[in-house]
């Protein structure tokens, strides 16, 4: 049995969104995680360091 094209699009979209809905939900527990707060509070202050020397 051939599988039409509109059967593939189908498909293909369907997967993608599932796709894309795994991976946000994946980022925000990420983003969210507890234990990740210190490492993200360290990098959002991180450029307001007075540092006036070059990198190295």
């Amino acid at each position: 049995m051939p599988i039409s094209y509109e059967t593939l699009v189908w498909i293909a979209k369907t997967f993608g969104l599932l796709y894309l809905i795994a991976l946000s939900i994946i980022v925000l527990c990420y983003a969210y995680w507890p234990s990740k707060r210190k490492e993200f509070e360290e990098a959002s202050v991180i450029i307001f360091n007075k540092e006036d020397r070059p990198w190295q």
